[in-house]
């Protein structure tokens, strides 16, 4: 992690004619950048409130669902990582596809990274009052809405200074994650040969198989299970160097997640003493057969403090994309003023609030909803960014300094037609839900910002990357 601090730009208001659009600061390096964006992934609280619901619906086959998702993951990692380094805004991917794919484009991403970015914490938040229970029993709507608020007061703090509280956190969830590999490994119920036998226990304690349809239907799921790789480009603004950070730091991350993600669940499917088991996905249950209650406890209360380290990154990212957003005047001029305003601490702390506060709410929505919602969401954001990537080596963008993915463009083009045929598998409630937002955003984009188009939404680029 760099000690090199820059001064931080005097704030200007976003609507002061002829202002420069705002910049936050450049202060981490490559790895701070790691630590925050794997915090982002949160592999342990991903391992042990995401993975769970995929070993219910899909049994042996969950590790091969997320092996699958892992290397779909590679392409869109070689996207985020060309496109962030050619284009390094807070905005992430909005302003990446805005800028190479068009307006209204980068609009409906910008659309769907939001959806994301306000239903992934309190999915996340909401599996800790299961891993709090060996020492108290709460809701888990009222634990999830807890965790957001603290998490939104972590917020407000300087982004260096949250680099080294999620570093903290971050290897004790790893350790956690480490404990329950080991464990399932010696106590091997199965052979590796399970981890391909796509079997899951079925109602009346029968097995049922696991069809290749029910696969597909998974991948939205797992494409989410490693799916905060892509907070480096949100922080891109924020990296030292992001011509070669950025780039460095998704590749990183994606690896490492993807070891400290798969290594246990493959440990899980083979140690889980019956299918039953397995399925039920009380990993915390099986951790406790394997050893005793105390290890129990450890992990669970190392899984508690992960989600809340996941909730305090996801806070971070999500609070850039709206200081984006407000700076390249998405909204009213009231709500862009609010949205970039920068506290004491160079945070945005009034898209901080706006990021937190709903998502305590949100805690008390139905979970298979959100589940459904997101993965809709990741798929098709993820389709749109293969799309800019195509038009990344035209025109101007051809000669520009930037990180060049190999295979280019057999890689987006893959990327597209495998990301359409996910997201046509998946349930038409969740598409409707979607598609249905998707329609209200895209109304406002026809009588709202396109007849506005010279003074809305009108993404920039910070000053030291125009040039």
């Amino acid at each position: 992690m760099t000690d090199t601090l820059r001064p931080t730009a005097v704030p200007q208001d976003v609507t002061e004619p002829g202002a420069s659009p705002q910049k936050l600061k450049r202060s981490i390096g490559v790895v701070g950048g790691t630590l925050l964006t794997l915090s982002c992934v949160t592999p342990a609280s991903t391992l042990f409130v995401v993975v769970p619901d995929l070993f219910g619906d899909l049994g042996t086959a969950t590790a091969l669902t997320i092996a699958i998702g892992s290397l779909l993951c590679i392409g869109v990692a070689f996207c985020y990582s060309e496109l962030g380094t050619l284009i390094p805004s807070a905005g992430g991917e909005y302003a990446m596809v805005t800028t190479l794919a068009g307006r209204l484009a980068g609009w409906l991403v910008f659309v769907l990274s939001l959806l994301v970015v306000m239903i992934v914490p309190p999915v996340i938040a909401m599996g800790t009052a299961d891993y709090l229970a060996p020492l108290v029993h709460l809701d888990p709507s009222v634990a999830g809405a807890g965790v957001m608020l603290l998490a939104t007061l972590a917020g407000l703090l300087d982004l260096r200074a949250n680099a080294w509280i999620t570093g903290v956190f971050l290897v004790l969830e790893v350790i956690a994650a480490a404990v329950v590999a080991v464990l399932g490994f010696a106590h091997s119920e199965r052979g590796a040969g399970s981890l391909v036998s796509m079997q899951v226990a079925g109602d009346g304690g029968h097995t049922d198989t696991v069809t290749a349809m029910l696969v597909v239907s998974g991948l939205a799921i797992a494409l989410f299970v490693t799916q905060g790789f892509s907070t480096a480009v949100y922080l891109s603004e924020e990296l030292e160097n992001p011509r070669t950070s950025v780039a460095r730091t998704v590749l990183a991350t994606l690896a490492i997640s993807t070891v400290i993600i798969i290594v246990p669940v493959v440990a899980i499917t083979m140690g889980a003493k019956d299918l039953s088991a397995l399925t039920s996905g009380d990993i915390s249950g099986m951790v406790e057969a394997w050893s005793n209650s105390a290890v129990g406890t450890f992990v669970s209360l190392c899984v508690a403090l992960a989600i809340i380290n996941a909730g305090i990154v996801m806070v971070i990212q999500n609070s850039r994309v709206l200081f984006a957003s407000a700076r390249d005047k998405a909204w009213p001029e009231p709500v862009n003023r609010g949205l970039a305003k920068l506290g004491r601490f160079g945070s945005p702390w009034v898209a901080t609030l706006v990021v937190g506060i709903p998502g305590a709410a949100l805690c008390f929505v139905n979970l298979d909803t959100l589940y459904g919602v997101t993965g809709v969401s990741v798929t098709g954001m993820y389709l749109l960014v293969a799309v800019a990537t195509l038009l990344a080596r035209r025109g101007g963008h051809r000669d520009k300094a930037a990180w060049r993915m190999p295979l280019w463009p057999a890689v987006p083009v893959l990327l597209i037609a495998v990301m359409a045929y996910i997201l046509v598998e998946q349930d038409v409630t969740y598409l409707l839900w979607t598609g249905g937002i998707t329609a209200v955003a895209t109304l406002y984009w026809v009588f709202y910002l396109r007849p506005r188009q010279d003074t809305r939404w009108l993404v920039s680029l910070p000053e030291d990357e125009q040039e």
